[in-house]
Formats: structure tokens, C-alpha cells, sequence
């Protein structure tokens, strides 16, 4: 394993118009996560977790205080908001209510295959009706008063409709309706018989067809995702690609944000302690227990701390203790 502080050489990269992010992942990164992410690297870009739209609409008139939609913009920008959702005339007004936030990007999921997702005609399946995709990408850009860069996440496949004429359709479509860019899961989602764990390994992942796109898109931000796991992967992908994407490889390791700051944002970095960054967070669980905020969640978003560490699993054993101890006592 490559030690963290190792320099990759980055020749011929720009960085400066290079972009790394940690994936909009369902109960994993919600603020909390995002609060420790920022303490590690202060310039990796960040993704809420997945927001339905109607749950935007339906809160509109506490929506600061909802929990799925809290964030610290001071702290956690450059923050992406990450929408699901198919209805345009929804989409129109979720814009009109984002134009009062700081939002560094707003993000479609037309990538998650999960039967409660396809359930509410979001992620995945919409691949296969790009025009509504493009319509719900036009209301959003209709609406906005801001310069707010408008993305698509998507898979190059679904189901049978696995080759590359079916992704570059659905890329071309919606960049003539203002996509800003894409992020590229770089294998296709089985809408039916995977569980959304077995979507992430079990189709073979293919980073030729997201450098197709890029190669045949020259001048469309393309952010490839998928299996990316360390510096070197990053690396190599950024000699073809705008962007790299990283997901449970950083959740579960997430000093690896520190090592994605020194490489790629900021040489002279000085990388946080996991001793410094364990302090920190005790300290954050602490007021947010004051408010009455589950410090569960935020124990487990500190089980990879140690990650490879000659301690990491006593480390997890002694949170796994005071999880259940604050299940007890709550």
C-alpha cells in the first residue's frame, strides 16, 4: 500500500482545471461526514447526500431546519446539491428556492438503480428517456438567477442498452439543453435482479467508453467515477479525464482527503493527524449532542479514521461501544 504522504508525479496535469470530489452517497455523506471532510481537505469537492425534490417542496416553509438540507456554506463549500426527481414543472420550482442558497453546482441522479429509486422514476432508469432528462434539465436552468453549473450523473449503460451509441445519445441530447457536464459511474446499472451494492461491483467496470466521451466531447467536463480508489488511479485518469470522482474509498478511508489536498490542491499542505482529526470531531460531537443531534451517525462516519492502521480495530471496537451506549441512553 502506498504511504499517504507519497508525492505522485503529475506531469502534464493541470490541476487548476482538474476537479476531485467524494460521491453523493445515501446515509453516508450527510453533513456530519461532510463536517470531517473539510477538517482533512478543504478543497476536495463535496456532494450532499441525494435530496428527492418533493421533499424540498413539501418543506418549503422550514427547510433550513430540516435535516437532510442543513449544511454550513462557510465550511463545507464547495458544496454540490444532489437532486432525484423526473417532473420538469418540480424541477422549475426547486430552482427558484436553490437560487437562495450557495450551492457550488446542482447535480441529477440518473445513475442510482435501487427498486425504491426506479420506484419514484428516478436515477438510473431515466437513462433510457433522455428527453425528459433534458427537460428537467432546462427548467432548472430556466429558472436560476444564479451562474449555477446544472450536471448529470449517469451510468454508460443499463440493462441491454450496454453499448456506446446509447451513452453518446443520451450525452449529446442533454448538452444541447445546457448540461454543464457529466459524471461518468464507468459501468452500467442492472435495473432488475442487483441489489444497489452488487450494481457497484458486479458489472464490469469500462473507463474506455467514459474516455470515448470525453475524446469525442472535447469541451464537456467529464468526471469519470467508479473503482477509484488511491492517488495513483486519480492520477491516471486525469491524463484523459477533467475529473475524478471517488466514493466508499474515501468513506472508508477518509484520510485519504488529505492526501488528495497535498497531490492535487496544495503542495504545501500539511496533513492533518488522525489523532487531530479524532480531537476535532469528539469536539464537534460534543456541541452537536448539545442540540440533540444523533452523535450515533456521526461515530460511525469515524470508523475509517484508522484506516490500515496498526490500532484500527480497537478503534472501531471502542465506538462500536459507545454507539450502543448512546442507543441505550437516548
Amino acid at each position: 500500500m502506498k504511504n499517504l504522504n507519497t508525492r505522485y508525479s503529475t506531469k502534464n496535469i493541470n490541476n487548476n482545471q482538474k476537479e476531485i470530489s467524494v460521491a453523493p452517497m445515501m446515509q453516508y455523506t450527510d453533513r456530519h461526514f461532510r463536517y470531517m471532510a473539510r477538517l482533512l481537505s478543504p478543497s476536495t469537492k463535496l456532494y450532499t447526500e441525494m435530496i428527492v425534490i418533493d421533499a424540498i417542496l413539501n418543506n418549503q416553509s422550514n427547510l433550513d431546519d430540516k435535516e437532510f438540507f442543513k449544511f454550513n456554506s462557510e465550511i463545507e463549500n464547495p458544496l454540490a446539491i444532489q437532486l432525484g426527481g423526473s417532473c420538469p414543472k418540480k424541477y422549475a420550482e426547486v430552482a427558484k428556492i436553490l437560487n437562495n442558497y450557495n450551492f457550488a453546482e446542482i447535480n441529477l441522479n440518473i445513475g442510482c438503480p435501487s427498486d425504491r429509486v426506479q420506484a419514484g422514476k428516478i436515477g438510473a432508469c431515466l437513462m433510457n428517456e433522455p428527453e425528459l432528462v433534458s427537460e428537467c434539465l432546462y427548467a432548472i436552468k430556466s429558472n436560476l438567477t444564479k451562474d449555477i453549473p446544472v450536471t448529470i450523473k449517469t451510468r454508460i449503460g443499463i440493462d441491454n442498452l450496454d453499448d456506446y451509441n446509447f451513452l453518446h445519445n443520451f450525452i449529446e441530447i442533454n448538452l444541447k439543453y445546457g448540461a454543464d457536464g457529466f459524471i461518468i459511474h464507468a459501468r452500467k446499472a442492472w435495473l432488475s435482479g442487483l441489489n444497489p451494492k452488487q450494481n457497484r461491483t458486479i458489472p464490469k467496470i469500462n473507463y474506455d467508453r467514459a474516455y470515448k466521451i470525453k475524446q469525442n466531447f472535447p469541451d464537456t467536463k467529464i468526471i469519470i467515477n467508479g473503482e477509484i480508489k488511491d492517488i495513483e488511479s486519480i492520477v491516471n485518469h486525469l491524463k484523459i479525464t477533467d475529473g475524478a470522482m471517488l466514493g466508499r474509498a474515501v468513506y472508508n478511508n477518509p484520510h485519504l482527503l488529505g492526501d488528495i489536498e497535498k497531490n492535487f490542491y496544495n503542495p504545501n499542505y500539511n496533513i492533518p493527524t488522525r489523532e487531530t482529526i479524532a480531537e476535532k470531531m469528539f469536539e464537534y460531537l460534543n456541541d452537536q449532542q448539545k442540540h440533540n443531534k444523533s452523535v450515533t451517525q456521526i461515530l460511525k462516519h469515524l470508523q475509517g479514521l484508522y484506516y490500515n492502521e496498526p490500532n484500527a480495530r480497537k478503534w472501531r471496537i471502542m465506538l462500536n461501544d459507545k454507539i450502543q451506549y448512546y442507543k441505550k441512553t437516548a
